[in-house]
């Protein structure tokens, strides 16, 4: 699985940069608030712009690949994010950057929703194998942009911008160097097929599910910074932790809980055990020590969630694979995007009260899993072997 073409490794090189956008602004959270007198609600649309833009994006992804390709489309969003994450760095009101950051979102839908297709299309083993390197992808750059984010953000908030930016002018560079140059190769997708394929109960059961536990996500990811009130590269450190955990748990434990239990109920478990971390981030939102290891063992609970989920979403549905994706992430991102922002307003009322909404919100995605469990039969089947552009373009981004 490890020994695949140069393609194969610009793409995932690519994928962790690109990943790198979902936590590098942690650590800087309260820097940008203080800098820019911005509120915590305020500071958490950076989330919020990031997310909406990006899911309602994925509206579009397959319409533009299936009429431009992959190669042009990996290189259209990475762009785009050079551009937005540039720009961000530049502004001097929260306005600024909260726009700047949604350009960023635009670019990281047009090359996340082609990224994974684009791997197991060059990949060699199975399907399966091809998830688990961009699992893995995907957990390095979560891991790594809190540490970014820290580490430039001792020196200003503006650098993790600048850094990003840097970091995927190589990536373009690269990709287009290596890549070969794909045309596209199936009918044009119209813009309304994801709407259309959410009228499938196991596809919307899965997303709604996504909905819901994205609203702890972004609260864990968007609130804690504040009443963890560490320094920049304290608060990288905590994070990089988490992500690392969820890179351990996305590539190796999530494989072994689905052989002992089966993927539905992995899910199950894995946020249950979230919800009970967020639970336990309620009841001591005043212990920092508390709080650091509630993150990474969250990132634990995250993991198994990501890898399990991405391929639940892969077997589903009858529909095409790409449109599927296209729907699961418009619901998923576009909804969720509220979470943040709702996040800074309770936390202004009570530093408790996001964490329980959190907490509540992953248990009701349970619920909706529970509820739908009789249209998901059948997603333990094995995965058929890499090599379908179709079943490439299942997932396009695990969180």
């Amino acid at each position: 699985m490890w020994r695949q073409p140069k393609t194969v490794w610009s793409v995932a090189f690519a994928c962790v940069v690109a990943f790198m956008g979902i936590g590098l602004v942690d650590p800087i959270l309260k820097p940008i608030a203080e800098e820019l007198g911005a509120s915590p609600s305020q500071v958490s649309l950076l989330f919020t712009s990031y997310m909406a833009v990006m899911g309602i994006a994925m509206l579009g992804t397959g319409w533009v690949s299936s009429r431009i390709g992959p190669k042009r489309t990996l290189l259209l969003g990475l762009t785009v994010i050079i551009i937005g994450a540039g720009l961000a760095g530049t502004q001097d009101t929260i306005a600024g950057v909260v726009g700047w950051r949604a350009v960023w979102g635009l670019g990281n839908a047009l090359f996340i929703a082609t990224a994974l297709a684009t791997i197991v299309r060059a990949a060699r083993g199975s399907v399966a194998q091809a998830i688990i390197l961009y699992e893995a992808a995907l957990g390095l750059g979560i891991a790594a942009g809190p540490l970014l984010g820290g580490e430039l953000g001792g020196i200003s908030w503006r650098w993790p911008f600048f850094g990003v930016s840097a970091l995927m002018l190589v990536a373009l560079v690269t990709t287009w160097a290596t890549l070969p140059d794909t045309r596209p190769d199936t009918p044009p997708t119209p813009l309304s097929a994801p709407l259309k394929a959410l009228r499938h109960r196991g596809l919307a059961t899965v997303a709604v599910t996504a909905l819901l536990y994205n609203v702890g996500f972004f609260t864990l990811l968007a609130f804690t910074p504040f009443p963890l009130d560490l320094s920049a590269h304290g608060t990288g450190l905590v994070f990089f932790g988490w992500g690392l955990f969820l890179a351990i748990a996305s590539v190796f434990i999530a494989p072994r809980v689905q052989r002992r239990i089966g993927t539905v109920p992995g899910i199950v478990v894995a946020l249950v055990g979230f919800a009970a971390v967020l639970a336990a981030m309620a009841l001591w939102t005043d212990n920092k020590a508390v709080l650091i290891v509630c993150v990474v063992v969250a990132g634990g609970f995250l993991g198994v969630n990501n890898t399990l989920i991405t391929e639940t979403v892969m077997t589903v549905s009858p529909v095409e694979r790409a449109v599927a994706s296209s729907a699961y992430s418009f619901v998923r991102f576009a909804g969720g995007a509220v979470a943040p922002y709702m996040a800074g307003r309770l936390g202004e009322k009570s530093v408790h009260l996001p964490f329980w909404v959190g907490a509540v919100s992953v248990l009701a995605g349970v619920a909706v899993l529970l509820s739908g469990r009789a249209y998901l039969r059948g997603v333990d089947h094995e995965l058929e072997p890499a090599g379908s552009l179709e079943e490439a373009e299942a997932v396009t981004v695990g969180s």
